[in-house]
């Protein structure tokens, strides 16, 4: 029998400038995840990559992307169709900020623009109780720093969810539906450098919305906390 592997689900890619100088959203999920490269497999949906069948997968990770859910892509309407016999099957899911918006739509939640814009930096999460029997995040403080930087959210969570995470900008940074599945708005596979470049990138659309990208990026820091959701999340991937 074929062993499973985990698969990434690329649903995009970073801007060219910073993937030519610090790599791309596979690369940064891999290097988080500390797996041998022989037990995870990358697809890129974006670029129309088959989904993986249920017997496939020992776990699946779909990455964040530039593209917005609202969007309606074809491969995103694939993805919304599939994603919900995959939670069914109670295979382990992380989603990660549009793969954390698209599990929300999958399963009945909402998904649209922030009334207030984006949020992008070094930003606060606050645990729910929930949190503390939860597989994935029990072994997190109440409250720690996450890289974020998105524009749309999940505005209403899919019944019967599991809210975990959240802070007064955005009260949805992680939900689990199920045993298995988990959406995450922040970013475990960001560092500071990777986070910097962003910012930087931004910086003339966060002025146009009166954002200060000076202040953002000096108040940028080392994120270990979200860092450890990747390990312990490949954890709990079935490889046999």
């Amino acid at each position: 029998m074929k062993q499973r592997k985990l698969i990434l689900l690329k649903a995009g890619s970073t801007f060219p400038e910073i993937a030519a100088r610090l790599g791309d959203f596979d690369a940064w999920l891999l290097s988080g995840l500390s797996l041998p490269a022989e037990r995870v497999e990358v697809r890129e949906i974006w670029r129309d990559a088959p989904l993986p069948e249920m017997e496939e997968c020992a776990g699946v990770i779909m990455s964040g992307a530039h593209a917005m859910l609202t969007d309606a892509l074809p491969w995103m309407r694939r993805a919304l169709d599939w994603l919900p016999r995959l939670v069914a099957a109670e295979i382990p899911y992380l989603g990660i900020c549009f793969g954390h918006q698209l599990l929300a739509e999958a399963m009945g939640g909402v998904v649209d623009f922030h009334p207030d814009g984006r949020e992008i930096g070094c930003v606060d999460i606050r645990l729910h109780p929930a949190a503390a029997v939860d597989r994935l995040f029990s072994h997190l403080p109440a409250r720690f720093l996450a890289p974020a930087v998105h524009s749309q959210s999940v505005r209403t969570l899919p019944p019967g969810a599991i809210l975990l995470a959240g802070n007064d900008f955005e009260p949805h940074h992680a939900f689990r539906v199920g045993g298995q599945a988990w959406g995450i708005q922040f970013h475990p596979e960001f560092n500071r450098e990777r986070m910097d470049a962003y910012v930087h990138h931004l910086a003339l659309q966060l002025q146009a919305a009166g954002q200060d990208s000076g202040q953002i990026r000096a108040h940028l820091c080392d994120i270990q906390g979200a860092a450890e959701l990747l390990p312990r999340f490949a954890a709990l991937a079935r490889f046999t």
